[in-house]
């Protein structure tokens, strides 16, 4: 299956993975209704199988049939960017194949983690998965899983091999502004950092890789509009001053676990972590919720 390219652009759900109860598969109902709702909302795009969907916890088959299914369900409505780094070449390519053939628009590829790779073998990887796929790469920059830090200009030139995204995660915002403002005929740079939303939104980013979405796609869809469509920045701090203690929350926390706890308590089951991770404890369940309620989010 193929698609026409489609632009990225806007709030793109950094998704979680929905689990059965006993975690062992992914449950595709709770998944369709996740994706519906997230649509419904306002979202603009769906990147599932990264961190914050435990692409790590996912065995190689589950990666695709997620990818598979985040297509059918969005059903040409949004675009789906699929997850699909890896440690090894073969592995990343073989991903990358199958999510061409799946009809995601684009690739979001993490560098290989725990060993880092230096910038040549980075290069020769992404031209690899560029040449296989003909999708567009959204380079992940995330250094403090990576152990990878790119100069703005390194990140740039990558748009050489294929790259024509950025997913910037590093928490650097002057090396983010450098890559809007300075680099931005080489590459296009979305906000990764959820306590950096606002800025990079305000800033000029074209968009935000955001999984906090998955909780609050109204207030996200709201802080869009208004700052990116209506330019109207008195109403995108009133907008934020209610996301980003949300947002500051899930950064303190194993960021998938913290999301997940966040839908759970918007009512929407998500069969929990993989192990050896767990759901919050309810000591930061409750300050979540109060936090989400604050925020004018409905809880249960």
């Amino acid at each position: 299956m193929t698609t026409t390219p489609q632009e990225l652009k806007g709030i793109l759900v950094a998704l979680i993975t929905p689990f059965s109860d006993d975690g062992t598969k992914i449950d595709e109902k709770r998944l369709e209704t996740h994706i519906n709702r997230l649509i419904a909302a306002g979202m603009h795009g769906l990147v599932p199988g990264g961190s914050t969907g435990e692409f790590t916890a996912l065995t190689l088959d589950e990666r695709k049939q997620l990818t598979e299914l985040c297509v059918k369900y969005a059903a040409g409505r949004v675009p789906v960017v699929a997850g699909t780094g890896a440690t090894s070449t073969r592995e990343a390519v073989d991903l990358a194949k199958h999510a061409a053939q799946a009809g995601a628009a684009a690739v979001m590829v993490v560098p290989p983690y725990y060993d880092p790779v230096n910038y040549e073998q980075l290069r020769e990887l992404m031209a690899e998965i560029h040449e296989t796929s003909n999708l567009p790469i959204v380079y992940y920059n995330i250094p403090s899983a990576s152990g990878l830090t790119l100069t703005p200009q390194q990140i740039a030139d990558l748009s050489e091999v294929g790259v024509k995204y950025l997913k910037d995660t590093s928490g650097n915002a002057p090396a983010l502004t450098e890559l809007i403002f300075g680099l931005s005929n080489k590459i296009t740079s979305f906000n990764g950092w959820d306590t950096l939303t606002f800025y990079g939104l305000a800033a000029g980013c074209p968009g935000s890789v955001w999984g906090a979405a998955n909780i609050i796609p109204e207030l996200a869809a709201e802080l869009w509009n208004a700052i990116s469509v209506k330019g109207d920045l008195k109403r995108g701090r009133e907008l934020w001053a209610k996301a980003w203690p949300i947002c500051k929350f899930l950064e303190s926390h194993n960021y998938a676990a913290a999301v997940k706890t966040g839908v759970e308590l918007t009512g929407y089951p998500t069969g929990g972590v993989r192990k050896p991770f767990a759901l919050l404890t309810e000591e930061y369940k409750t300050e979540l919720a109060t936090l989400l309620q604050s925020a004018g989010v409905k809880t249960v």
